[in-house]
């Protein structure tokens, strides 16, 4: 786990607005720029977390307990803040698809998701020690998937290499010519973080918005 700025957290305490530092538990640039729509001030830090899957863990209780976990562990670290920890998890019939990593798992993820529809689980945690507060919520996001032939999966990987995503495939990007569809109540959960469901979270937790 990075260090925090300490420095800067401490001014963000003291702002005339008399808000808590608001402080990101990710690693994720997604997040980070998706966080930056709301026009508050935040620090980033990295949660050291592991995401290994449980036995038989559902894709949604994963998410929200990754989620929940991050946004721990960087709470501890900095109990005067407000924290947001989240999670995206990919569900194939109850399977959790997770970051492919390799060229070629995401051409096996691709292949198995085309022509089908994917939840994607997105989870976000806000806690903060020092008021007592916790909360998780989640998005459910329904993908319809095209029905790919592998040639078209090959160019999109060769073009995009979206390794670093779960599920293989980024809507922000060229991602959404692989789709037919997409359902969900909260707009940017299938990029990362749901922002609806953020600002709730976050108000609850007394951060102005």
């Amino acid at each position: 786990m990075t260090s925090p700025d300490l420095t800067h957290l401490a001014a963000l305490l003291s702002t005339p607005s008399g808000g808590r530092p608001l402080v990101l538990g990710s690693t994720s640039r997604y997040r980070r720029e998706l966080l930056e729509r709301l026009r508050l001030p935040f620090e980033v830090m990295s949660p050291d977390v592991d995401e290994t899957p449980r036995p038989g863990e559902a894709p949604a209780a994963l998410a929200d307990r990754l989620a929940l976990a991050k946004a721990r562990a960087v709470a501890a670290q900095c109990p005067e803040a407000v924290v947001i920890g989240s999670d995206q998890v990919a569900d194939l019939d109850g399977a959790p698809l997770g970051k492919p990593g390799t060229h070629e798992r995401a051409v096996a993820q691709l292949q198995r998701m085309r022509g089908r529809t994917v939840v994607f689980q997105t989870a976000v945690a806000v806690v903060c020690v020092a008021s007592g507060y916790e909360a998780v919520d989640r998005a459910a996001v329904q993908v319809r998937f095209r029905t790919l032939t592998d040639a078209e999966i090959e160019r999109y990987l060769q073009a995009e290499q979206p390794y670093d995503c779960a599920g293989s495939a980024k809507s922000e990007g060229l991602g959404i010519a692989l789709l037919e569809a997409i359902d969900s109540d909260d707009p940017t959960a299938l990029v990362g973080l749901p922002l609806i469901r953020t600002c709730r979270l976050l108000r609850a937790a007394g951060v102005r918005i």
